[in-house]
């Protein structure tokens, strides 16, 4: 079996259009590969993220991390932070361990694709081609975005994709 195949378009090119705005981080440069504390055999450490400009009206957000050249047909999710209080602006680095301890009052993780609700960093298969981690910072436009932890990464990006105002991202990569 060979692992050579064509990158899958950008994920949200295919979503309906919203506004953006800016998401920074002092671990990830766009386009850039991952350091060795965001990739799951090294560090293993959620990224630092700040965000500012969300668009008038949002009221919560969410923050994901999501490679979708994986080699299955439906990429992979490697964090998912949800119901994230509007006043909130950034998360620390390390803010994705397992437990929560780091996140916002009132926000939790769900599940990634590994089955744990923390982060998990970039795990491409040995030799497989350069991976894209798109972490994205979603404005939505409720409180609460209606899930709770035992919703599934597919129910997430379905009750995004009617509630969110905005989307802020920035693409790093990887290669074993």
């Amino acid at each position: 079996m060979s692992l050579d195949r064509p990158q899958h378009p950008d994920p949200y090119e295919l979503l309906p259009k919203v506004a953006s705005f800016t998401v920074t981080s002092e671990d990830i440069t766009d386009g850039q590969p991952l350091k060795d504390e965001q990739v799951a055999a090294k560090g293993n450490t959620s990224p630092q993220l700040a965000w500012s400009g969300a668009p008038e009206g949002t009221r919560s957000y969410v923050v994901t991390m999501f490679d979708p050249d994986a080699p299955t047909p439906c990429g992979f999710w490697h964090w998912a932070v949800v119901d994230i209080p509007a006043d909130v602006t950034a998360l620390a680095v390390g803010a994705g361990a397992a437990g929560g301890g780091g996140l916002p009052a009132g926000s939790f993780m769900l599940r990634n694709d590994g089955g744990e609700a923390a982060f998990m960093g970039a795990a491409p298969p040995q030799g497989d081609q350069v991976h894209r981690y798109y972490v994205v910072v979603h404005a939505v436009t409720e409180d609460s975005l209606g899930i709770d932890g035992t919703a599934s990464n597919a129910v997430l990006s379905f009750n995004l994709a009617f509630k969110t105002a905005g989307r802020a991202l920035v693409v790093g990569t990887y290669q074993h």
